[in-house]
C-alpha cells in the first residue's frame, strides 16, 4: 500500500519528481515507521486470524456434513469477552505508541531552525523570523522553502484565506494550514536535495497547481546562503535599461491604463515595494520555479511572459490582475485588467530576471533533485 501510494503521489508531479512518504532520510518518517510496523505486523496477524477461524467454521461446519438441525445456544460468553478483550489490548498497545510518537516530534527543541510558513490562493511564502534583512524586514521567499539538513526545523504554518495543507512527504508528516491558527511542528532531513510540496487539502480551483520546493543545504552552505539574503538589496538597474524601466513599472504601474503596481502586492527586499498580498519576490531571478511551483526550470522561464500578461487564463483560479485589458474573475466578481504593452512586460519580466543572489549564494547550484525522473538530476 505504501508502494502503491507512493505510485499515485509520483503521478501527480507535473516534473515527474516522487514523493515518499517512507523516505528514511528524516527522522520524522522514521519515528514513523517505527510505529507503523507494529501498526502493519497487527493488522497482518488479525487478518489472518480472522481468516483461518472464518474458513475453518465454514469448512468445518459445511451443510453437506451436518444432516442435522444445528444446536441452538444462547451464546458464548468466554469467545465474546476475548472478541472484546484482544481489541481493546491492541488499542491501547497502539494508543501508547501514538502519544510515544507525538512526545518526540510535536515539541521542537530552542535550537531548531524556525520558519514561518503561510498558505494563500494559491501559493505559499517562507520567513525566517530570526533573520532581519539589513534593508529592513524579516528574510522571505516565496514558494521555495530553504532548510538545513541534520537538524530540526521548527515550521509555524498558517493561513491568509481558506484551509490549505502544507506537506512534503520527504521531510516530514503534513499540517493543515488555518487561517487565524499558527501549528508549528519539526520537520527534518539528513540528505541535501531538492524536494517536491504539495497542498493537501482542496482549497479551490488551482489545489492541483499549489505546489512548492523544498531545497535543503548542508548547514555551511545554509549559513552562506541565509547570510546573503540578510545582506541582500535589489540591485539599482542603470539608467535607461530594460529593467529600469521594469523597475518604474513595478513600482508605479500605469494609471493612465489602469495597470495596477505590482508593489501593491508585492515585496523586494531594499525597495520601497512592500506589499503583503502576494509572495516575496525579493530573489525572483535565483528562484527556479514559477506560478507556486506550476512550471519548473525551462518552462517556467519561457512561461514568464504569459504569467504576467494574463495570469488567470494560464493559472485556473490565479488573484492576479490582467495587464492585457481582458476581463478576469476574482473572489467571484468579473474585474478589467489593466493595459501594458508587450515592451512594457518584457521590462517587468527583465527587473524580476535581474533580482539574483550573489553566485555563491546560488541555492539551487549542484543540488540534487530526489526521486527526480530523470537521471542524474540536479539544478
Amino acid at each position: 500500500m505504501a508502494l502503491f501510494g507512493a505510485a499515485l503521489l509520483t503521478g501527480c508531479q507535473q516534473a515527474q519528481q516522487s514523493l515518499s512518504i517512507g523516505d528514511m532520510a528524516s527522522a520524522f518518517n522514521r519515528e514513523i515507521w517505527v510505529m507503523s510496523i507494529w501498526a502493519i505486523a497487527l493488522s497482518v496477524i488479525i487478518f489472518i486470524g480472522v481468516s483461518f477461524a472464518l474458513f475453518y467454521t465454514v469448512q468445518k461446519f459445511r451443510e453437506d456434513k451436518h444432516d442435522a438441525p444445528p444446536a441452538q445456544f444462547h451464546g458464548n460468553n468466554k469467545l465474546e469477552v476475548w472478541l472484546v478483550a484482544v481489541p481493546v489490548v491492541i488499542v491501547i498497545f497502539l494508543s501508547v505508541l501514538t502519544v510515544r510518537s507525538m512526545a518526540i516530534l510535536n515539541p521542537t527543541p530552542d535550537q531548531a531552525t524556525k520558519i514561518d510558513v503561510l498558505a494563500k490562493q494559491f501559493w505559499w511564502n517562507f520567513t525566517y523570523p530570526e533573520t532581519t534583512a539589513d534593508a529592513g524586514g524579516k528574510v522571505a521567499n516565496g514558494n521555495e522553502l530553504l532548510m538545513p539538513t541534520r537538524q530540526p526545523v521548527a515550521l509555524t504554518v498558517t493561513s491568509g484565506d481558506v484551509i490549505h495543507g502544507f506537506w512534503a512527504p520527504n521531510i516530514g508528516g503534513q499540517r493543515a494550514a488555518m487561517p487565524a491558527v499558527q501549528k508549528t511542528w519539526q520537520v527534518d532531513t539528513d540528505r541535501a536535495g531538492v524536494y517536491q510540496g504539495n497542498c493537501s487539502q482542496l482549497c479551490g480551483a488551482s489545489h492541483a497547481n499549489m505546489r512548492y520546493k523544498v531545497v535543503a543545504l548542508e548547514q555551511e552552505r545554509y549559513n552562506t546562503v541565509l547570510a546573503a539574503m540578510k545582506a541582500y538589496r535589489a540591485p539599482e538597474p542603470a539608467a535607461g535599461s530594460a529593467e529600469a524601466r521594469g523597475l518604474q513599472l513595478f513600482l508605479q504601474g500605469k494609471p493612465e491604463t489602469g495597470a495596477a503596481s505590482c508593489a501593491g502586492c508585492h515585496r523586494v527586499q531594499g525597495t520601497s515595494a512592500a506589499g503583503q498580498v502576494g509572495p516575496d519576490l525579493s530573489f525572483f531571478g535565483t528562484r527556479r520555479t514559477l506560478g507556486a511551483g506550476m512550471w519548473e526550470s525551462e518552462k517556467a522561464q519561457e512561461m514568464l511572459i504569459p504569467w504576467l500578461k494574463h495570469a488567470p487564463r494560464v493559472k485556473p483560479g490565479a488573484l492576479m490582475p490582467t495587464y492585457d485589458g481582458s476581463e478576469y474573475m476574482s473572489k467571484g466578481k468579473m474585474l478589467k485588467g489593466g493595459t501594458l504593452t508587450d515592451a512594457e512586460i518584457s521590462d517587468i519580466a527583465a527587473y524580476l530576471r535581474s533580482l539574483k543572489l550573489p553566485e555563491e549564494a546560488d541555492y539551487w547550484r549542484d543540488v540534487p533533485v530526489i526521486g527526480a525522473a530523470s537521471t542524474g538530476g540536479t539544478q
